[in-house]
């Protein structure tokens, strides 16, 4: 069962340590090989930029993933880092 207080892991860190360092890529080289600014990279791997769709189209050809998987990964980290600090009861059936 996985804890559900657990915030999931960032996108950057599945980037990095499952498609970047098993292969010896370098940001540089991922960067020029999407054809994106290396600052992109850099930016999400240092937890200071989200993957965006159009990122994560050009990181599913670069690596044979899917974009979902990318996109999914970054909303379940917004997700779980936005949970609002108040509730709100649920609306209940008029009538």
């Amino acid at each position: 069962m996985i804890p559900s207080r657990r915030v999931p892991t960032h996108p950057a860190e599945v980037l990095q340590e499952e498609f970047l360092e098993p292969p010896g890529l370098t940001q540089v080289k991922l960067a020029a090989h999407i054809g994106v600014p290396v600052q992109r990279i850099n930016e999400i791997i240092r937890g200071k930029r989200g993957i965006t769709p159009e990122t994560a189209w050009l990181l599913a050809q670069a690596f044979g993933t899917t974009p979902q998987f990318r996109v999914n990964l970054q909303a379940n980290r917004d997700l779980a880092s936005s949970l609002p600090a108040r509730s709100v009861r649920r609306l209940r059936k008029a009538g």
